[in-house]
């Protein structure tokens, strides 16, 4: 009868342990892994790849000659209405094109220029030194976060960014951690949908996988502003 009952004991803690297991499993499935696009890491969220982040030594690409009239950053800044007091970060900054951009807009706020790579906020900070700008602030983020506070800022700027995050889980979080009640995050990626746009299909997303991402992560999809040549320009709230 005692080994019966020490039996049924053993049973139950194995099933037990089991369900722990296939629960943390299940959590751990939020990310798959299998090969893909040459240019793509082979982790996948949701039904799309990640792609790699393309490295501080494309700095030139970033502040090429060309890219007001491929991507008309003057209306996406417009799209942004900044306000003078507005606090704004933004994610993924490399050199600092989109930064120098609001920063005159928001004279009286403030610009986080956040990147992972230390040569990206260091190009950052020679250019706001070499031209005193006081509204400017570099921040060294991770992975999974972008190092600010709670409810500190009142719109995020992601250009071409978040398709290359390893965790846009955690990533998205600590965006949405940081933005304020009402806060806008503003999602610019090139349109996977238009054959049309010269960029390769791992570096673009469409505006269905964006917004099933945004709204996954407790974000409101607002608007997409379709004014911009080659990107979508869309709008999320908190």
């Amino acid at each position: 009868m005692i080994k019966k009952i020490s039996f049924l004991i053993l049973v139950n803690a194995l099933i037990l342990s089991n369900e722990c297991l296939g629960q943390k499993s299940t959590f751990n499935q939020k990310y798959t892994y299998k090969s893909g696009d040459f240019n793509g890491i082979g982790k996948w969220y949701m039904g799309r790849e990640i792609a790699h982040v393309m490295g501080y030594q494309g700095i030139s690409w970033l502040e090429r000659s060309e890219r007001e009239k491929e991507e008309n950053v003057t209306k996406l800044i417009q799209n942004m209405d900044i306000k003078p007091n507005d606090i704004i970060a933004d994610i993924g900054a490399g050199s600092g094109y989109h930064v120098f951009r609001m920063s005159p807009l928001a004279k009286n706020g403030l610009v986080y220029a956040i990147d992972i790579q230390v040569e990206m906020l260091n190009t950052v900070e020679r250019f706001k030194e070499l031209n005193k700008i006081s509204n400017v602030k570099t921040i060294l983020g991770d992975e999974k976060n972008i190092n600010l506070p709670k409810h500190s800022v009142d719109k995020i700027l992601m250009v071409d960014v978040y398709h290359e995050f390893n965790f846009p889980v955690e990533m998205i979080a600590s965006i949405r951690n940081a933005l304020r009640p009402n806060g806008q995050l503003f999602l610019i990626e090139y349109r996977g949908e238009d054959l049309n746009v010269p960029i390769k299909k791992i570096h673009k997303m469409t505006e269905k996988q964006s917004i099933m991402e945004m709204e996954t992560a407790g974000f409101i999809f607002k608007k997409n502003i379709n004014n911009l040549p080659w990107q979508h320009c869309m709008v999320f709230e908190k």
